[in-house]
Order: structure tokens, then C-alpha cells, then sequence
């Protein structure tokens, strides 16, 4: 495949710029409750304790009191519910038991370790009751049974409707090659990347991954970095440069001697920003664990209360009973489904609009964003380049000048060309005219070459000018140099031995970007704007789009950094990315959104995945989330009429009042 050169700027990766890389360890970190859980693992627990919580609540004798039928008499029935119970607990109960613990460690309390006491306290007092010890009536089997198998579905509903995933470390490791072709006295030894040593030398073909951090010691390529650098071009790397672990080399083969393997390459310390953003987000607490966090100590100290009043009151018996009451009661069974039924819901209409929420936490936390940052390249721009600009010579018309171009770059397969093509198909004249090209050749770094209407023309930039000797003519002067200096690549058009024109080539903007960034500030959320590409071109998008803040040549760990400023700030960040280089951004922001087109890796490390590319969807995504918000309020402050009824019955039925 030929060598094409219409780069007209990047940045070299400094040398030395390695931070780390994909180990053969690959953590996984999960969030939340949740953690260590399975979505299959909760509706195989539910099923069998729902099963088993039947003849647990028809053997009980306040659930037959109840409905007022007799329980049947035989051998051993008087042990259904207890033994029977015993394996809900320890079963069903374990997650539960599992996660409480953990939070008690963290001093986090939470919904597990509501869900924990409560469950515990009544299989330690129902065998207390089941054997006769100290003559109290504290039988609970029933409501242990129940409590765990509505507990189990809430968990079961909300995990399968989030669908929790956290593979952004897995995605990462993907971009580099199984393999990689060593070059030895003998020829090309193919062999694994994790065998590779400093010093190797590797072949890295067209369209190939590297698969080591190091330097070209011969050939040269255009190297697409947008995974490490979010410049949306190519960009041209020879001898002597250095090229980063999963770029890819896009129109021809180098040689490269690895300078860095393993956890010291440049995509790792990617991974390892990831890997830290996600542990520091985790430390957020989702609505309904606040909730039973509160009702966790306002229950302990009910209890607290309870006891003391009993035991002033000179009734030790009563003190125990009305104590453990209160303590099991405190775990609200329509709280296990307040929050559980809304994410289903949530969920599920988003996902019927193109959005498939992973994490429960961006649903809660959209709704309070301050400042929404969108990733430049592919998010707010089409992320290829695109004809935005032409300037034919006087005598020259448009039409003529586009067919020349895609005449010589007919024959090439690097994006340019394929933007070039693409206008002259687009416009009618170019399309009527239809010349075509032969004898194409590359010239590197400079541009291309072919024979169109029997004479020699190119396209290139400024090195091909210079090498001919030629200069921009006076008539098209000023509106390249205009070009230039909103950050446009521009590309003149030679015939028989003058410029007959010049093209500008950028990365479109989405015509949708615009009522999204109006949108939002309507709303009263600012609109920033980060991308890896050089100032003036950052500069321009911002103004055409009205962007309230840009950051622009910005590294991917700048990129986690400039989340954190912001944060610093006071403001709640949601970021918007689609790349490798957003990723550890996306995880590090209170809400991360990819966009679907995007990377596997950007998609992992985001708490929302948009189906399309339409940034307006972000619009939406804020208002599912306070529609949510205010639909799981309204269900907690509801769920107190409702909690534990059947407890309620006992003290109305059995007893006076607990407290």
C-alpha cells in the first residue's frame, strides 16, 4: 500500500512519554452493594427462596390466624418453618450478611446492613422462641422468609436492569495485538506481546497495531493516535520517532525497537487512571442506601430507646420483646422495591430512546450536574475529515477543481483522500465531469501524485509547494491563510505545473451539536469542551458552537485532571467521550457518557452509553433522571405506611404497642 502524507500537523509523542501499561492483570473493580454479585446469582437465590418461603408462611401460626384456617397437623410440621428457614437465611440471607459486613468496615451503612440486622435479629429471636429459651413469643420465620425473597427480587430487578458491567480495564488491554512479528537474523519470528523485551526489534505492518511502546528505527507511516492523543488526525512518524503501544500504523510498514513493555507503557498508564477513577467514584452512595443508612441508626436508636423504656418501666420480658420487634421492623419491605422498580423503569424507557444505563448512580446524579464536557473528536464533530472549503483560481470552477483532486486521490485509501472523493461525488459539476487518475505515486510528507487529463497533477501542503516552487497565488491567498488560522489542514491542487486551488479539510462539526450546547444552557448547565487537538482548532469549534470553556492539546492524563479541576471548583461533572483517551475521565466524572459509536473501552468506563452519536440525548438523559428522582422520593416517602405491615399486625393482634 503506497504512502500517503497530507498530514499537516500533530505532535510527536515526546520521548520518554511512557506512563504504563496493559499488565497481564486485569482488576476488576465493582461498585456498589453489589460488588462480588451477579445478576444470575440473585434470581437463582430469589427463585429457590421464594420456593422454599411458601410452606414457611402456610405453616405459620400468625399467617393462618390471618386468613383463619387451620394449620395441619403431623409429625414434625412444627418444624417446617424453622428448618426451612434456617436455609432462606443462610441461603437467600448470605449477600446480605456478605455486604453489611462490608459496610460496617467502611462506616458506610447502608441498605445490605438494614437488610443484615434485621434478618439476623430474627433468626436469632425466632430460635430463641423455636426452643423454648426464656419463654418470649418473638416468631418471626415468616417474615424472615418474606423479607429475604423481596429483598433478593428488588436486587435481582435492579441489577438486571442496569445490566452492571465493568470491563473498561479488559476493553483497554483488547487494543493491543495477541502477537506481534519480532524481527531476527533469521527473518519474522511471530511471537506473543508478552515476550517482547526492551531492545526488540518489530515489524509493525499497514494497518497494524504496535504492540510495544518504542521508536522507528526504519520506514515511516501515518500513525492514527486518536485512541492516546484525541487528535483527529493522522499524523506522519518517521525514523527516529517515537510511536505509543496500540496506535496503528495506516499506510505503510516500519520497522520499531521496543523501548517499553508490560506496566511501562503509555496505555496502561491509561488503565491505571481508569482503574483509579473508578475506585474514587465508588466512594458516591446511591438514594436508597442513604435512606437505609438513616433508617439504620433512627432504627438503633429507636431500639436503644425501647429497651431502656421497658426496663424503667420494670418489664425486662417486655424490654426484650418490643426491643427485637423495632429492630425487625426497621427493615421496610417496600423499601427493598422503591428504588429497584423505578431503575427498571428508568431504564427500560431509556433504553427504547438509546440509552442504556449501566450504573444507577449516573441516573441519580444527572439530574445535578453543573457543567456538561463533551470530548471534541467524534462526540461534538464527526471524528473524520471532511471538505469545508474550497478556492479554485479565477478561471477555474469549483466543480473542476474538486474532480481534479479526487482524480489523483482516487487510487488511495488514507482518510483524506476518501474525504476528498467523497466531495467531489457530493457536488453535481465534480460528479459530471468524473476524470479519473493514472500512474498514482506517493511522495512522504509531502503529498501525492498522478496523470489526469494527460498531465502531471498533485495535491499536497506546503512541503509539496516548496519542492515544485511554488506559492499560494495573491487570489486565493487570503482565504487559505484564513483557514489556516482557524486550524483547518489545507491542501493545494496542482495541474500541468500550477496551483489551480486549494481545499480545506477539517473534522465537521455535528449539525446537532448545536442545539445540544444551546439546550443545555438554557437549562442553566455551562457547556465545556476538552479535546486533544491544537489550540486553534479547539478555538474555533468553541466559537461556533457558543462553548462556554475549552480545553484544548490535552493529554489523556490532563484529560482526568481537567474532570478534577472542575470538581475542585464546586461543579458536578458530567463528560461526554467516545475515545480510549477519554476513558479515564468518563470514570472519574460523577456521570460518564459514551457515546455508542465509540470505543469498547470508552463504553466500559461510562456510567451511560448513548446508542447513537446525537449529543442531545444528553438533554434527555437529564430529564429521565429528575423524573426518576422525584418518582423514587415520592416511593420512599410512601414506604413508611407500608413497612413490615404484617409486623404492625402482630403488635396490633398480639400486643400493645412496641414503643
Amino acid at each position: 500500500m503506497e504512502t500517503h502524507n497530507h498530514s499537516t500537523h500533530g505532535q510527536a509523542m515526546p520521548a520518554g512519554h511512557t506512563h504504563s501499561a496493559v499488565d497481564d492483570e486485569h482488576a476488576v473493580h465493582a461498585h456498589g452493594q453489589h460488588a462480588g454479585h451477579s445478576t444470575a446469582m440473585f434470581k437463582n437465590k430469589f427463585w429457590l427462596s421464594l420456593a422454599l418461603s411458601i410452606p414457611v408462611v402456610f405453616f405459620s401460626p400468625m399467617f393462618a390466624m390471618l386468613l383463619g384456617y387451620e394449620i395441619p397437623r403431623f409429625p414434625g410440621a412444627a418444624w417446617i418453618p424453622p428448618v426451612l428457614g434456617t436455609i432462606i437465611f443462610f441461603y437467600g440471607g448470605t449477600p446480605f450478611l456478605k455486604g453489611g459486613l462490608k459496610e460496617l468496615k467502611s462506616r458506610q451503612p447502608g441498605m445490605m446492613l438494614l437488610i443484615g440486622m434485621a434478618i439476623s435479629v430474627a433468626f436469632v429471636a425466632s430460635w430463641i422462641t423455636t426452643l423454648g429459651i426464656g419463654g418470649f413469643d418473638l416468631d418471626f420465620w415468616w417474615e424472615l422468609a418474606l423479607l429475604i425473597v423481596i429483598m433478593l427480587l428488588g436486587h435481582w430487578m435492579e441489577m438486571r436492569a442496569l445490566g452492571a458491567a465493568s470491563g473498561a480495564l479488559d476493553a483497554l488491554a483488547a487494543l493491543l495485538p495477541d502477537e506481534a512479528d519480532k524481527v531476527t537474523d533469521g527473518g519474522i519470528t511471530i511471537v506473543p506481546i508478552g515476550r517482547l523485551a526492551v531492545g526488540d526489534v518489530v515489524l509493525v505492518r499497514s494497518g497494524a497495531r504496535v504492540p510495544a511502546d518504542g521508536q522507528i528505527i526504519d520506514g515511516g507511516a501515518e500513525f492514527d493516535e486518536s485512541m492516546i492523543t484525541g487528535e483527529s488526525r493522522t499524523v506522519e512518524r518517521g525514523t527516529g520517532d517515537q510511536v505509543v503501544a496500540g496506535t496503528v500504523a495506516t499506510d505503510n510498514a516500519v520497522r520499531v525497537r521496543v523501548g517499553a513493555v508490560g506496566s511501562d507503557t503509555a496505555l496502561a498508564g491509561i488503565q491505571r487512571l481508569v482503574a483509579e477513577a473508578q475506585s474514587s467514584s465508588s466512594k458516591a452512595q446511591a438514594l436508597a442506601d442513604k435512606a437505609a443508612g438513616l433508617l439504620f441508626y433512627f432504627a438503633l436508636g429507636a431500639g436503644i430507646i425501647t429497651f431502656i423504656a421497658w426496663l424503667l418501666l420494670g418489664s425486662p420480658d417486655d424490654a426484650v420483646v418490643r426491643t427485637v420487634t423495632v429492630l425487625v421492623i426497621a427493615c421496610p419491605h417496600a423499601l427493598g422495591l422503591a428504588i429497584p422498580l423505578v431503575i427498571a423503569i428508568s431504564t427500560e424507557r431509556a433504553a427504547r430512546s438509546g440509552v442504556l444505563i449501566k450504573n444507577r448512580m449516573a441516573l441519580e446524579q444527572m439530574r445535578t450536574v453543573d457543567v456538561v464536557l463533551f470530548d471534541k473528536t467524534g462526540t461534538l464533530t464527526e471524528g473524520e475529515h471532511a471538505v469545508t472549503g474550497t478556492a479554485p483560481v479565477p478561471g477555474v470552477a469549483e466543480a473542476e477543481l474538486l474532480a481534479v483532486a479526487a482524480a489523483v486521490e482516487s487510487d488511495s485509501e488514507h482518510p483524506v483522500a476518501r474525504a476528498i472523493v467523497r466531495a467531489a461525488q457530493n457536488n453535481d459539476g465534480a460528479r459530471a465531469l468524473a476524470l479519473s487518475g493514472t500512474g498514482f505515486s506517493s511522495k512522504t510528507g509531502r503529498g501525492v501524485l498522478a496523470t489526469v487529463r494527460g498531465v502531471e497533477a498533485a495535491v499536497g501542503g506546503p512541503n509539496l509547494l516548496r519542492e515544485l516552487g511554488l506559492q499560494t497565488p495573491d487570489g486565493i491567498a487570503a482565504v487559505t491563510r484564513e483557514w489556516m488560522d482557524r486550524g483547518a489542514g489545507v491542501l493545494h491542487v496542482v495541474e500541468d505545473g500550477r496551483i489551480i486551488g486549494a481545499l480545506a479539510l477539517e473534522d465537521k462539526v455535528r449539525p446537532e451539536s448545536r442545539a445540544a450546547v444551546k439546550a443545555l444552557q438554557q437549562r442553566g448547565v455551562k457547556v465545556a469542551m476538552i479535546t486533544g487537538d491544537a489550540r486553534q482548532v479547539a478555538d474555533a469549534v468553541g466559537r461556533d458552537l457558543g462553548i462556554d470553556e475549552v480545553f484544548a492539546e490535552v493529554l489523556p492524563q490532563d484529560k482526568d485532571q481537567k474532570v478534577t479541576q472542575l470538581q475542585q471548583r464546586g461543579l458536578k461533572v458530567a463528560m461526554v467521550g467516545d475515545g480510549v483517551n477519554d476513558s479515564p475521565a468518563l470514570a472519574r466524572a460523577e456521570v460518564g457518557i459514551a457515546i455508542g459509536a465509540g470505543t469498547d473501552v470508552a463504553m466500559e468506563s461510562a456510567g451511560v452509553v448513548l446508542a447513537g452519536n446525537d449529543p442531545r440525548a444528553v438533554l434527555s438523559m437529564i430529564d429521565l433522571s429528575r423524573a426518576s428522582y422525584r418518582k423514587m422520593i415520592q416511593n420512599l416517602a410512601w414506604q413508611p405506611a407500608t413497612t413490615s405491615s404484617p409486623s404492625r399486625w402482630r403488635q396490633a393482634s398480639w400486643r400493645s404497642p412496641a414503643c
